[in-house]
């Protein structure tokens, strides 16, 4: 009879790290089942998601990569040659020391992506290193939301949706039923029941608007004026909360003056939403209390209509009175346990490091300048962000450096968690950089086409395979997570293991004194007062919410009372955006206009289910549940343009062409929505294919143009850009 052990543990197929209960024999997985005792988990959720039961298979998969792997051909040829951790650090070490003799430390880049792994190992090693050059997707999402709510309240918040508390909900830009069938989905749904106002914001007639008691069909990227139109209404109407504006609110007499001109009946005409919807929603809000707004991705991707909506949203919770209050929102505070800013060793860094950011004369608030002066501010409550994820460099500043070698050349990147060639804007340039580097090392799960055209290929552990721990980049007081539940298959290492160990050839031994991630995270939650084996037992650590904190004469851990900013109370008119010479008040701007030849608007980031981002298209079962990218339109725009449901068409841009099946949509007219992430695994990995990365691609059809982005962020636009959809000459034949 062979041995059974039970193993509380959590998923990674998403960010929200479900509970399970594992039963491993002789080291595999045998069986695996939901623990809703654990945080989040939910026996609901877990009936609804197609992934976890794909463990055992996942662990297995005939495409995993379960050995280090060097490049032996020409860049992207295929071929390779199994080879040792030992060899494999060894070389890529020399390689790195090399380079960094004769370029300088900057020549090196990471890249990371959505939150499949912990970045703070790799943050140090950068730190430590000497290159401010790690990039990710930070600027088009949660970046923005964590800046603008900083800005505004002197910290960031949680959204919360309370079946007890909330009498009202604004989702504004999400649609969690695709996007991740969290926890948070649940909510909504079981909130969708209660009978009680629920408001649905997006272009698209989605499985979450479908549950709304009043959907507001906006047209691509006009979100600011909407949200400043219902600033009118609530303002004109003295439908705001008086006495926290006028004790705890700056600027309102500004604000006032500013939101005069975005009357709803202007604001119809931008945004298409009727005029009497815009009231509607606006007396809805603001008359229940307490109501709680939620935004999404989709409002982090309007390049320099971002801020603007952002702004305005934070705005709105500020003069209803659903700030730091139950059922609104939570205004966070700092965690007991180590914050990933310690971890990552970015306080250590000498101020010449500063000097190497790309872009840093022109981003205005994603750079050290700007970190340093808002740190100066949320310092007066003690408060720390965290440094190299709001620091982190403009992805198209980093291609083209690799290209021209300006301001300086950058020869190496490692790329961890992501998969830059299909989710990263502006397919053609990053293929092109690729190809030109000197080094190119890829820590994976899958051979994606980005790891095809990898000189090194390195086996992550993956899911059940490593501990999780997951922190919110350290900007709240929550941790959730577990043990792993098996040594990884193979030769897989988890990341951590990579990071120290080539940390210590490039001389980094010092900063590296844990042997592993769980050492690590033992000395973690130390000041927490609670072990590693009690966190793994409960799956969470967090402390009861406070709320109204800034009324509080003297808070529990000492911090001031009000609001971390330079008026000490809400900036509605944000005082040190004057500063920094951006605009103190919301204004949006006109979306790109379409014109002849490219008369339709392109939202590119439509998530789908069962997939996650680019990941699981190697699985069977789950390409058989949705096997093809879709291309949605409203059936009106479709006869107009003479094509048909089931028929396969281009959707084309300035920057290229990719395929897709057209589908029917209740949307917004003159608009077509793309699936992200899509590729072929079944197909060659190697070039010309690269697991068909060419084919249907949503990242052929957009840019990052840092000249084009915000000169907040560099906040890049990836819904509301003019396209056309065309018919393929297979179908018209």
């Amino acid at each position: 009879m062979k041995e059974e052990r039970q193993v509380r543990t959590n998923c990674r197929f998403c960010g929200y790290l479900c509970g399970h209960t594992a039963t491993v024999s002789e080291g595999r997985l045998i069986d695996i089942a939901p623990d809703n005792t654990r945080f989040p988990c939910d026996n609901s959720i877990l009936k609804g998601c197609q992934r976890w039961r794909l463990a055992q298979e996942y662990l297995e998969h005939p495409q995993r990569v379960n050995y280090p792997r060097k490049r032996i051909g020409e860049r992207g040829s295929g071929q390779w040659q199994e080879i040792s951790w030992e060899q494999a650090l060894d070389e890529i070490a020399e390689k790195l020391q090399s380079l960094k003799d004769q370029h300088g430390p900057e020549m090196l880049s990471s890249a990371i992506g959505g939150p499949n792994t912990s970045y703070w190992p790799l943050h140090r090693f950068m730190n430590l290193f000497g290159s401010p050059n790690n990039m990710g997707i930070g600027q088009i999402c949660w970046n923005p939301a964590t800046w603008v709510n900083t800005l505004t309240y002197g910290w960031t918040i949680d959204n919360e949706i309370d079946l007890n508390n909330t009498e009202c909900a604004l989702l504004w830009a999400t649609n969690p039923r695709e996007s991740d069938n969290s926890l948070f989905w649940r909510t909504v749904l079981d909130f969708s029941r209660t009978g009680k106002p629920l408001i649905v914001v997006d272009p698209c007639n989605t499985k979450t608007a479908e549950r709304a008691t009043l959907w507001l069909q906006i047209k691509p990227g006009t979100d600011g004026f909407l949200a400043l139109g219902m600033l009118h209404v609530i303002i004109d109407e003295g439908l705001y909360d008086h006495k926290f504006v006028e004790k705890w609110c700056h600027g309102f007499d500004r604000l006032k003056e500013h939101v005069l001109r975005f009357h709803p009946n202007y604001v119809e005409g931008i945004t298409g939403i009727k005029e009497e919807d815009i009231i509607k929603a606006a007396h809805l809000y603001a008359k229940s209390k307490p109501a709680s707004l939620c935004s999404g991705r989709g409002i982090d991707q309007l390049g320099s209509n971002s801020i603007a909506i952002h702004r305005a949203l934070a705005i709105m919770r500020a003069i209803t009175g659903n700030l730091d209050v139950a059922g609104a929102s939570h205004l966070s505070v700092m965690p007991d346990f180590v914050p990933e800013l310690d971890q990552e060793l970015s306080e250590i860094v000498p101020d010449a490091f500063h000097e190497k950011q790309l872009g840093k004369d022109q981003l205005l608030l994603q750079s050290y300048p700007g970190y340093k002066r808002v740190r100066e501010l949320t310092m007066r409550q003690g408060k720390r962000l965290p440094m190299r994820y709001l620091t982190s460099a403009h992805p198209n500043l980093v291609w083209k450096a690799m290209l021209s070698g300006e301001p300086y050349p950058i020869r190496s990147l490692i790329v961890m968690a992501t998969n830059p060639l299909l989710t990263q804007a502006d397919t053609q340039l990053i293929y092109k950089a690729l190809k030109s580097l000197d080094l190119l090392v890829a820590l994976e799960l899958f051979n994606t086409p980005t790891a095809m055209l990898s000189d090194y290929v390195l086996p992550s552990a993956g899911a059940f395979e490593r501990p999780l721990f997951e922190t919110k980049a350290g900007t709240a007081n929550l941790a959730y997570g577990g043990e792993q539940a098996l040594e990884p298959y193979f030769d897989r290492k988890p990341d951590f293991y990579f990071w120290r160990e080539l940390g210590k050839r490039l001389g980094q031994t010092e900063y590296w004194v844990e042997e592993t991630m769980q050492d690590n995270l033992r000395e973690c939650l130390s000041p927490a007062n609670m072990s590693w084996d009690e966190f793994c037992n409960e799956g969470l650590y967090t402390k009861q919410n406070t709320y109204q904190k800034h009324n509080m004469t003297e808070l529990q851990d000492r911090q001031p009372a009000g609001f971390a900013t330079i008026s000490g109370k809400v900036e509605l008119y944000s005082e040190i955006l004057l500063e920094i010479g951006y605009e103190p008040l919301p204004e949006p701007i006109l979306p790109l206009s379409s014109n002849t030849k490219y008369p339709l608007q392109l939202i590119t980031g439509s998530r789908v289910q069962p997939y996650n981002a680019s990941s699981f298209r190697q699985f069977d079962r789950l390409r058989k549940l949705h096997p093809e990218p879709l291309a949605k339109i409203n059936p009106k725009t479709a006869d107009q343009l003479g094509l048909k449901e089931g028929s396969k068409v281009w959707v084309e841009t300035e920057r290229g062409r990719a395929l897709f099946t057209l589908k029917y949509a209740d949307m917004c007219p003159e608009v077509v929505s793309v699936e992200y992430g899509w590729w072929y695994p079944e197909m060659e990995a190697a070039e010309p294919s690269l697991g068909g990365l060419w084919i249907s691609n949503a990242n052929i059809l957009t840019n990052a143009d840092f000249d084009k982005s915000d000169k907040l962020l560099g906040t890049w636009t990836y819904n509301g850009i003019p396209c056309r959809v065309v018919e393929t000459e297979t179908q018209k034949q």
